[in-house]
């Protein structure tokens, strides 16, 4: 249903043991039926080399690792030192280039904008650990709000400074809406050149080794309001509202969030025109 509105890129889960997490144990036929949908450019969460392995046999097109600007989140979420993490993103493009070359590799950056566990992530620390990804094989690095601490002036600042030392190699935005600036913050992200936002369907995920990291952006709200600014995304807002039926159908006993799903769109909104 995503595909048929539009969005050209899912990540379809992460490959990582059944045991730390059961719910992502069939990450691989969902992944091979995802690789059906023409046009779509399937990618999955990889933390480790063996989980690489098993993402490049199911036909992915694109590999990201998460590597935490943290160090303490890294313990928590990997089990292992930023350095160590950029070692492992070192084998991992090593092994693409070997087997697979033309998948895509993505650093992803967690905590960059702060850590519950840690608390504030210097921004030199942020940038130095961008560089080492994109030394180390990533073809693109992006920063992420893993507990919601961004604010608009702090996103627009770190995202410059990313790509003045990677220039296109400077990847997505990845932002939450745990204190309510998602929104602001995609926004702040889009006024200094970033074009790729992460984002989910109802607001669903979140990660399970950062305490208060729930809220992700909602999808159908981001759309809409680039839409509503005159920015056009290619995704069809009605048929993304209806997409939301499945996810109902799937996981009745989760919330689902967004504010334009709820309100509705605007009275004589017409998607594709620019609205004052």
């Amino acid at each position: 249903a995503l595909a048929a509105a539009g969005v050209r890129e899912i990540e379809v889960g992460s490959f990582v043991p059944p045991s730390l997490l059961p719910q992502m144990a069939d990450v691989a036929q969902v992944a091979v039926h995802a690789l059906s949908h023409r046009g779509l450019t399937v990618m999955a969460l990889v933390p480790n080399l063996r989980g690489a392995q098993a993402a490049l046999d199911s036909g992915v097109h694109k590999l990201t690792v998460p590597l935490s600007a943290s160090e303490a989140h890294s313990q928590a979420n990997v089990r292992k030192t930023r350095a160590q993490m950029v070692d492992e993103l070192r084998r991992i493009a090593a092994l693409r280039d070997e087997r697979h070359p033309r998948v895509r590799l993505e650093a992803g950056l967690s905590t960059a904008f702060g850590c519950t566990l840690q608390g504030p992530v210097a921004e030199d620390e942020v940038i130095r650990l961008a560089v080492q990804a994109a030394e180390a094989g990533a073809d693109e690095v992006g920063l992420s709000d893993t507990v919601g601490c961004a604010n608009p002036a702090q996103v627009q600042r770190l995202f410059r400074r990313l790509r003045a030392e990677l220039g296109d190699r400077a990847g997505a935005a990845h932002l939450h809406n745990t204190r309510g600036l998602g929104l602001a913050n995609c926004l702040a992200a889009y006024e200094v050149g970033v074009t790729t936002f992460d984002a989910s369907q109802g607001g669903l995920g979140g990660c399970p080794y950062a305490p208060g990291a729930s809220g992700n952006v909602v999808t159908e709200d981001l759309v809409f309001m680039f839409e509503a600014m005159g920015v056009a995304t290619g995704i069809d807002w009605q048929a993304l509202i209806a997409a939301r039926g499945a996810l109902q159908a799937g996981l009745p006993d989760e919330p689902l969030y967004g504010m334009t799903p709820l309100a509705g769109l605007p009275l004589g909104f017409k998607q594709g025109a620019t609205h004052a």
